[in-house]
């Protein structure tokens, strides 16, 4: 036997009242559901916990490092951790900054990224373009080839071998053309120049604008934001490697500071002889020396990253197009 609901919409008006009943319940004193109401102190005081021990651990290697390399012989002979120097000292910059090895791997290094970055970005920017727009002969066939390098590496020996018959050993173009496109980049900046909206382009070809002022007219002031990015990318990238310096540089001369900065804390003072040191005075320790380069090797990327912060949640197309 079947039963049947003589009255369908009394059952109706009960099920609503049912899911009601339910929300009541599941909701707070103003309605709310669970996760918009305001936690608890407890719940407050664990987070802020969870969060100020993840500070600490984050920011205390900096601190050591910054406090080593402001400390005195004595205080780094007395043993013992250092968060605040006791006696502080200029002496490791000191020594550092007048011999000349530092100041050099510095420059060498600012050149680097300078004009590797410009010269990375424009093989990207156009490559980027020319992939991002439709009907392009080939365009399939170099993007597959693009994300192929994602894929497989041709490895050490090859890339050195390559070099070496391109006559870059000992060059700084060793450090800069082997990786001129980062294949994620540039897939990055693909994507992003295909979301840029048509009607803008579309009203830029009537006014009679052509594919160079496409892209700079149109492109490029849309695309701060995921220029700032990669510009970061690149720059933080070359100003970090070291390796490639190894491979392809045999004049010491030429060393970027990265490369520098390993031989001191490798060898400790063995590069410190380059210093001129005080003869009445004793050298800074290899400890205060090793954590003075580490500071002098992050401060400048630490003083770029700000200026390049607020372009990395910006909306780039808010206002541009309207309805």
């Amino acid at each position: 036997m079947v039963l049947t609901n003589p009255n369908p919409a009394t059952s109706d008006v009960a099920l609503t009242a049912g899911v009601l009943d339910l929300e009541s319940t599941t909701s707070g004193a103003e309605g709310r559901p669970p996760w918009m109401e305001k936690p608890s102190i407890l719940g407050q005081t664990v987070k802020f916990l969870f969060l100020f021990f993840v500070a600490v651990v984050m920011v205390f290697p900096f601190v050591y490092v910054l406090a080593v390399s402001f400390s005195s012989a004595k205080d780094v002979l007395a043993g013992g951790l250092i968060l605040l120097p006791q006696h502080p000292s200029l002496d490791a910059y000191r020594a550092l900054l007048e011999g000349g090895v530092v100041v050099h791997a510095l420059e060498v290094s600012v050149g680097l990224v300078v004009f590797g970055t410009a010269a990375k970005m424009i093989a990207t920017i156009a490559l980027a373009y020319g992939l991002s727009k439709r009907g392009v002969p080939g365009a399939k066939i170099i993007l597959f080839m693009v994300l192929g390098t994602l894929l497989f590496s041709p490895g050490i020996i090859p890339n050195y071998l390559l070099v070496k018959a391109v006559g870059m050993i000992n060059t700084y173009q060793s450090l800069i053309l082997p990786g001129l496109i980062s294949a994620f980049n540039l897939v990055v900046m693909r994507n992003f120049f295909m979301d840029i909206p048509s009607e803008l382009i579309e009203a830029a070809q009537m006014d009679g604008a052509n594919d160079w002022q496409l892209l700079w007219d149109v492109y490029l002031p849309l695309s701060k934001a995921v220029l700032a990015v990669i510009v970061l990318f690149y720059g933080v990238d070359i100003w970090n490697a070291f390796f490639n310096a190894v491979l392809y540089l045999n004049d010491a001369s030429m060393w970027p500071i990265q490369l520098v900065l390993r031989q001191y804390v490798l060898q400790g003072s063995a590069l410190a002889s380059a210093a001129q040191f005080n003869p009445d005075q004793p050298p800074p320790p290899a400890q205060t020396i090793q954590m003075a380069i580490v500071v002098l090797a992050t401060v400048p990327i630490l003083v770029v990253y700000p200026f390049l912060q607020k372009y990395f949640t910006k909306g780039v197309l808010t206002g541009a197009i309207k309805g």
